[in-house]
């Protein structure tokens, strides 16, 4: 496989929450505004192309028996530096993210990718698989986080897109848990028809 396929499978063939279904609590959970998908999406970057790099550097190293214990350490390693880092430099983030960010630990895109991929592979298409895999899982936060911002309160990255009129009618239920879901399917049966074989 080219380094290049290793990097942009993350961006569509494995686009995390739509193509593996993988990591929805934090998907569903932090995405009312797109700034919010877009301070996860980051971090689940940093932590997965880390953490891939280090699994993979060390998987001859580390017993099979032992193994996913060991990746929960190097993964919480990076998910303690994440998470003090945005509570000194991004406070508003780290509030609005809350208890998900140290839950990116055990975050199934993270220790699937480790599982899966890092442990079987060298550091290069390791870091490469990290950083493609974890831009597809930012883009999808952002795009359901800036659909549900835009549609429940009229605004994208916290600046006003919609009429007051608007917004003082907005469907504000797409900030909400049902909105999440709503959007989510909506995403899917998009991407679904795309990805569909024409019919002749």
């Amino acid at each position: 496989m080219s380094i290049f396929k290793e990097f942009t499978k993350g961006l569509w063939q494995e686009l995390p929450p739509f193509r593996l279904v993988l990591g929805l609590c934090p998907v569903l959970a932090v995405t009312k505004s797109a700034t919010n998908g877009l301070g996860m999406g980051l971090a689940v970057i940093f932590v997965l192309t880390w953490s891939n790099i280090l699994v993979s550097a060390l998987r001859k190293v580390i017993p099979r028996k032992v193994r996913i214990a060991s990746y929960i350490v190097i993964i919480a390693t990076f998910v303690v530096i994440v998470e003090m880092a945005t509570q000194a430099f991004f406070y508003p983030v780290y509030e609005a993210l809350g208890i998900f960010i140290p839950l990116i630990v055990v975050n199934c895109v993270i220790l699937g990718r480790a599982e899966a991929f890092a442990s079987k592979n060298g550091v290069v298409a390791s870091a490469l698989d990290g950083l493609g895999i974890g831009a597809g899982f930012t883009m999808s936060l952002v795009v359901l986080g800036g659909l549900r911002e835009l549609i429940g309160a009229g605004t994208l990255f916290d600046v006003e897109i919609m009429s007051a009129a608007y917004r003082s009618h907005s469907f504000s239920f797409m900030l909400e848990a049902p909105g999440a879901f709503i959007c989510l399917g909506v995403l899917l049966a998009i991407m679904n028809a795309v990805s569909a074989p024409s019919s002749s």
